[in-house]
C-alpha cells in the first residue's frame, strides 16, 4: 500500500527586517505558493544596529484521520517494519542564490496555527495569523506562540512549549525515551527535503503526540552562527504545480501471496480461503452455535494424492496484527522427496493433489478442490530473458478522488511454449511473487509514486486468479492522465514494462 497525502495548512514565519525600519512579525504568507527556508545575518541594519539576524521557519500539516482510518480497518499495521511515513517537500529553484551545507531539523508542533490568507512575500505587508508572533486566533483572541518564532521547546507533555523534542511513548513492546526530531543534511542546497517521522505519526495516530502539524528550520546551530543561509525554496500546497504540492507518504506492505498457481515443491508457500456472504468478505461460521472461526488453528486443510496424505493447521489470515476478515491461510511444504510420490514426480514433473478445507476434527468440509503443485525448475545454464506481454484487465478510464479501487493485473511471456487443447478454457496469468507497480504522468513522464523494493508497498498480490494491487485515488492529483508501469524481479533480472494498456485520468 502506497498513499499519498496532501498538507491541509502551510505556510512560513518570519521576522524579517523590512526598509531598516522594523520587523515583520505579524506578517502572514499562508497563501503563497512557495515555502521560503531562510537565515539572514548582518544583511540589514536595524534603526542603527548590526549584527541583526532575520529567520522563517515552515509550518505544515497533514490530516491524519486518514492514516487512524486505515489502522482501525486493518488496512495497515503501525507497528509493523514496513510501516514508513515520509514527508517530502520539494525544492523550486528559480535562479536565486542557493545556501549549501546547511541541516534542516523538523519538530512536532505543541501548539496548532491558522494558515492566514496572505500571500506577499516581498513586502510582507498582509497581516494575519499564522506570523512570527502569533499562532491563531481564537474566539477572536490571538494565542501566541509561548516564544516568538515559536522557539519554547521541551519533551512531550510538558506546559507552554511551542514545540517538541522528544517523549516517551508506549509501543507494543513497552515504552521508551525517543527523540522526535529528525534531521536532514543538504550538501548542494537543491536537494528535495525527505524526512522519516514515522515515529511522529505512530505516536498521534495512537493520541500520544497532540495532532498539530510540524515546524522546520535550520538547526539551532545554524539559526545562532554569524552566516546567512539564503534561500532553500520549496513548492508550497498552493503551487500550480500539483505534483511538486508537500506530500506525506505512508508507506505500507499489504501483499499477500497465495500460491494455488505457482505451489513447488521443497518450498514452504501459503494457500488461502476467501469466504463472502453476498459479496462481502465474512467470516466461516460452524456448529449449530454459529460460531465465528477466528485466530490461530481454527480449522485444517488436508493435501492427498493416493496414498499420500498430510493434514495442516490453518489460522485466520493477518496483515501486521491485524487479522482480516473472512481470510484463512495455512503455510507448509511438501517434499518432491516422499516415497508415495517420488516415482509420479520424476515422470511427469507435477501431482495433482485433493484439497480439503475443514473443521479441526475434518466433520465438516469448507471447500474442496484441487491444487497441482510443481517440481522445482531446473534447466541447463541460460543467459535469463522476460518478453512480458502485461495487462491491466479491469481499469476504467476515469477515476474520481475518493476511490479506492483493486487493480488486477494479467501477464504472460511471449516466448513461453502455448499448448493447444480443443475444449475452451480461461488463459491463466503467470505469476510474479516479486513484481511491483509505479504511476507515470502521461503527458509530461514524471514519476509520481515510483516502484519500492525497500519496503515493498507497490508489490503486487497473488491469489488464486492471478495478481491484484490496491490503489488509492487521492494519492494523484486530480485532473491529470496516469499510466500503470510494471517491474517484474525475476532469477537476479529486472523487466520494467510500459505498456500495460494502463492509462485512466483523475476527475
Amino acid at each position: 500500500m502506497h498513499r499519498i497525502l496532501s498538507a491541509s495548512k502551510d505556510t512560513y514565519i518570519t521576522d524579517k527586517i523590512i526598509n531598516g525600519t522594523f520587523r515583520a512579525t505579524d506578517a502572514n504568507v499562508g497563501q503563497a505558493g512557495t515555502l521560503d527556508l531562510f537565515k539572514l545575518y548582518d544583511e540589514n541594519d536595524l534603526t542603527g544596529s548590526s549584527e541583526q539576524i532575520e529567520l522563517t521557519k515552515l509550518l505544515l500539516h497533514f490530516d491524519l484521520s486518514k492514516v487512524s482510518d486505515m489502522q482501525s480497518q486493518g488496512k495497515i499495521d503501525i507497528n509493523d517494519s514496513t510501516f514508513k511515513c515520509i514527508l517530502k517537500l520539494h525544492d523550486v529553484y528559480g535562479g536565486q542564490a542557493t545556501p549549501e551545507n546547511f541541516d534542516v531539523i523538523l519538530f512536532p508542533l505543541s501548539k496548532s496555527f491558522d494558515e492566514g490568507s496572505g500571500f506577499d512575500i516581498t513586502g510582507f505587508r498582509d497581516l494575519d495569523a499564522v506570523n512570527f508572533v502569533t499562532a491563531s486566533f481564537l474566539a477572536g483572541e490571538p494565542v501566541t506562540w509561548n516564544l516568538p518564532g515559536a522557539a519554547k521547546s521541551g519533551s512531550l507533555n510538558d506546559e507552554s512549549i511551542d514545540i517538541i523534542v522528544s517523549g516517551t511513548l508506549e509501543g507494543p513492546d513497552g515504552s521508551s525515551r525517543v527523540s522526535l526530531t529528525p534531521v536532514q543534511k543538504f550538501v548542494t542546497g537543491e536537494e528535495d527535503l525527505v524526512l522519516d517521522i514515522t515515529k511522529i505519526v505512530s505516536g498521534t495516530i495512537t493520541n500520544q503526540i497532540p495532532d498539530h502539524g510540524f515546524l522546520i528550520g535550520l538547526s539551532g546551530t545554524l539559526e545562532e552562527n554569524r552566516k546567512s543561509y539564503f534561500v532553500k525554496r520549496f513548492a508550497s500546497r498552493n503551487s500550480s504545480n500539483t505534483a511538486i504540492r508537500p506530500k506525506l507518504i505512508v508507506k505500507y506492505d499489504d501483499s499477500l501471496h497465495d500460491s494455488h498457481e505457482d505451489f513447488t515443491f521443497d518450498l514452504t508457500s501459503s494457500l488461502y480461503l476467501n469466504n463472502f456472504q453476498q459479496g462481502v468478505a465474512k467470516n466461516i461460521v460452524s456448529g449449530l452455535a454459529a460460531t465465528e472461526l477466528t485466530g490461530e488453528n481454527v480449522m485444517v486443510v488436508k493435501i492427498e494424492s493416493g496414498s499420500f496424505k498430510k493434514t495442516f493447521n490453518v489460522s485466520q489470515a493477518q496483515r501486521g496484527v491485524n487479522r482480516l476478515t473472512g481470510v484463512y491461510s495455512a503455510s507448509f511444504a511438501i517434499s518432491s522427496f516422499e516415497t508415495a510420490l517420488r516415482d509420479h514426480i520424476i515422470a511427469s514433473g507435477s501431482v495433482t493433489f485433493n484439497e480439503t478445507w475443514s473443521s479441526s476434527d475434518e466433520t465438516i468440509a469448507f471447500l474442496s478442490s484441487s491444487i497441482v503443485i510443481k517440481n522445482n525448475q531446473r534447466t541447463a545454464f541460460d543467459n535469463f530473458h522476460q518478453n512480458l506481454l502485461v495487462t491491466v484487465t479491469n481499469l476504467n478510464d476515469e477515476y474520481n478522488v475518493g476511490d479506492i479501487i483493486k487493480i488486477r493485473v494479467f501477464s504472460e511471456d511471449r516466448d513461453r511454449d502455448v499448448v493447444f487443447k480443443k475444449l475452451p478454457r480461461e488463459k491463466k496469468s503467470q505469476i510474479h511473487k516479486q513484481m511491483h507497480y509505479r504511476v507515470r504522468d502521461f503527458q509530461t513522464g514524471d514519476i509520481i509514486i515510483d516502484f519500492d523494493t525497500a519496503t515493498n508497498s507497490t508489490r503486487l498480490s497473488t491469489d488464486s486468479n492471478g495478481m491484484y494491487f490496491e490503489f488509492f485515488v487521492d494519492s494523484l492529483p486530480r485532473g491529470r492522465t496516469y499510466v500503470f508501469d510494471f517491474l517484474v524481479k525475476k532469477a537476479g533480472f529486472d523487466t520494467i514494462v510500459t505498456d500495460a494498456a494502463s492509462k485512466f485520468r483523475v476527475n
